[in-house]
């Protein structure tokens, strides 16, 4: 997994200069939704990390944000977002990544996630670890949702959605010192391998906001699971990432607002 990780180091590192030299450039925005923006940034970023990994493994198949799922022999896939956290680019508010993961044998086994404004590189491959920067990192240590700190986000049909997180984001809220809602679902879950903070969840994510970030969560020695405790799939996008240690609490507290709403909906 050497060149793997070597190669995806050059792509998310090539990308992030990109991306960070751009900051206040962008030439065009355009919506995949009513509020969902992709920028000239995230497609020249997007075709900047394809061309690096067409040459290095061209049987490989890939599935990019933009460009979709581009097909070959390959039984690896790359999943690649050029610019996780696309709304804080286009407002100037710094905090935004490159995310792009390796799918081998229906698992994750590399993950490479890049800060350009922090000049940030978290990675993991699987079964050595978890780091930021060459330093080894860890999850939190902390017991309790009382004491945590957590984010979460919001998926672009929360206004339309009566799925909308908004109970969760409120309840968890009071519970605890606070959730954080920053704009990027791949930060996040590395914040929740280096013990930023306690933990993470979201919905209606795609593979590509998840799968670097959940193998770099797995190998700090954290857990990740869906938002019903079952194992993660990626392509389903409903994630729950923590230190492990409250994450059954977080768990008890999302199933009992899914029975009250679920209980409201049949009065």
């Amino acid at each position: 997994m050497n060149k793997e990780r070597q190669v995806a180091f050059r792509a998310a590192l090539e990308a992030g200069s990109l991306i960070k030299e751009r900051l206040g450039q962008i030439t065009r925005i355009d919506y995949k939704g009513q509020f969902n923006l992709v920028t000239d940034v995230d497609k020249t970023s997007e075709t900047l990390i394809l061309d690096i990994l067409k040459e290095a493994f061209p049987e490989d198949r890939i599935l990019a944000e933009e460009s979709g799922s581009i097909r070959s022999e390959g039984q690896r896939r790359w999943l690649i977002d050029p610019l996780d956290g696309t709304t804080n680019f286009a407002h100037g508010y710094p905090f935004f990544c490159v995310s792009i993961a390796l799918e081998q044998n229906g698992q994750v086994a590399l993950g490479v996630v890049y800060n350009p404004i922090s000049d940030e590189l978290f990675y993991a491959v699987r079964g050595e670890g978890a780091f930021l920067n060459d330093e080894k990192i860890h999850v939190s240590m902390v017991e309790s949702i009382n004491e945590s700190l957590m984010a979460t986000g919001f998926p672009p049909d929360t206004r339309h959605s009566p799925i909308n997180n908004m109970s969760e984001f409120k309840t968890l809220t009071d519970m605890s010192h606070g959730v954080r809602r920053d704009g990027s679902a791949a930060l996040d879950l590395c914040y929740v391998a280096c013990g930023r903070i306690d933990a993470f969840w979201e919905r209606k994510l795609a593979p590509w906001d998840v799968a670097a970030g959940s193998l770099i969560v797995e190998e700090a020695g954290g857990k990740v699971s869906n938002l019903e405790g079952d194992a993660l799939d990626i392509d389903r996008g409903h994630i729950l990432a923590s230190n492990g240690l409250i994450h059954s609490q977080i768990i008890h507290v999302l199933h009992e607002l899914k029975a009250t709403r679920e209980e409201i909906s049949q009065s």
